[in-house]
């Protein structure tokens, strides 16, 4: 037999699958080692989704992977400071409102997949998304970015299941346990991540309808939040948040002390119909309630120490940046050469921003920095001051100089 990548599955002895630990990933786990006939390693990411990861672990050993086959590790640390702010030094947001809170996370997953088939000596590597989405480009890209000969195993592309009844038919035949609230057809699918909560399909699908509550997990209601606004403030160095309300954080304890300001303030929350990479259009609810507050506070103490020209460069830039992101792109050489660019014009992004949170939103309402770039002098309506408003008019004339010879021009063709 071959697989839809054309290796022949005799020649896979040892698979690194990317584990859950839930209903799915059970499946392909025992499906990997039933039709491929191969030794599974499981890789269990805790990128802070919330969830106990023990049962992962007795779930793989239940299904008969050998103890020192089973991977999991504690990646929150690393997810925010070596994916989440450098993306958020960006200020990248795709389609100019989506936080990409899965798509970030998908790189950290398929490198520790490649690391740990190295160690192991693994043939190949597995993954759980759909031929529909964008998760099966993102981890596949890093996948060959990283080991460029790798194979790749795809099981929804590759297996005759065709329905939710097909993989319970197969669970049960293989002894696989099933929670009870997993027999029936899933409501919508979620995602999650110390960044975000996706929830996206069924109850989802159709635009037109606004999310039910019941959807939302991450964020309580805006209206129901706080009567009285809270003011936090945020330090930041060198672009990185580094502390809240004075308290020096870690990059994972300050993401989710602002997660919590987020929820109870009901900030974050995001119903996007977009363009997939693949090629059709998806509707997604994604709640990022630190994300959103971060993102305000480092526009924030931008504004006052990034000069002009490098503060509107880096907003033609993030687009691009974002859509590669999203796209899966994130170990391509375009990346890597606009994070230099961004990286570099952070120098002097430093300082404190204080924002006000109430009922949804997260606003701005002050910003002081050793490296202010902001000139009282400059500035003022007052008297004096160290700018001249003559020197405008010259200024002005200059560049309107194109602006008038263009308008003779058409007045002479007027007349003729």
């Amino acid at each position: 037999m071959t697989s839809a990548n054309g290796t022949k599955k005799k020649d896979i002895k040892k698979v690194v699958l990317a584990y859950s630990g839930g209903l799915d990933t059970s499946i392909i786990l025992k499906w990997l080692q039933t039709v491929y006939g191969a030794e599974v390693i499981t890789f269990t990411a805790d990128l802070g989704q919330g969830e106990e990861l023990g049962p992962a672990r007795e779930k793989a050993l239940l299904l008969g992977v050998k103890p020192e086959n089973i991977f999991i590790e504690d990646l929150r640390e690393e997810f925010v400071r070596d994916y989440v702010f450098p993306m958020f030094r960006a200020n990248a947001v795709y389609e100019g409102l989506y936080l990409l809170g899965t798509s970030i996370a998908r790189p950290l997953i398929a490198r520790k997949q490649i690391e740990i088939a190295r160690k192991m000596g693994a043939d190949a590597v597995c993954h759980g998304a759909t031929g529909k989405g964008n998760d099966q480009v993102r981890f596949e890209l890093g996948y060959y970015a990283l080991e460029p000969d790798i194979t790749v195993i795809a099981p929804w592309r590759e297996w005759d299941f065709v329905s939710r009844t097909d993989l319970i038919a197969f669970a049960e035949a293989h002894q696989i346990p099933i929670a009870r609230d997993k027999r029936g057809e899933a409501p919508f699918s979620t995602d999650a991540n110390l960044l975000h909560t996706s929830s996206e399909g069924k109850v989802l699908e159709d635009p037109a309808q606004e999310t039910p509550d019941y959807v939302y997990s991450r964020t309580g209601h805006p209206e129901d939040g706080p009567n009285e606004p809270q003011y936090v403030t945020i330090d930041f160095e060198k672009g990185d948040a580094v502390a809240v309300d004075g308290v020096a954080l870690s990059p994972a304890a300050l993401l989710a002390r602002l997660n919590d300001l987020g929820r109870l303030h009901g900030i974050g929350r995001l119903d996007l119909v977009e363009n997939r990479f693949v090629g059709m259009k998806s509707r997604g609810m994604y709640e990022t309630p630190g994300g959103e507050i971060l993102l305000v506070a480092h526009r924030g103490i931008e504004s006052i120490t990034l000069d002009r020209g490098a503060a509107h460069l880096k907003d033609e830039l993030m687009p691009r940046y974002s859509e590669l992101i999203y796209n899966g792109f994130w170990f391509s050489p375009e990346r890597e050469m606009l994070q230099a660019a961004i990286d570099h014009s952070q120098q002097h992004v430093t300082g404190r921003v204080r924002l006000k949170l109430y009922k949804g939103s997260a606003r701005l309402v002050g910003r002081e920095s050793p490296w202010s770039l902001y000139d009282q002098d400059l500035v003022t309506f007052e008297e004096g001051g160290a700018y001249d408003q003559r020197d405008a008019h010259g200024f002005i004339k200059l560049n309107a100089l194109r602006l008038r010879t263009l308008a003779k021009r058409a007045a002479r063709g007027a007349k003729k």
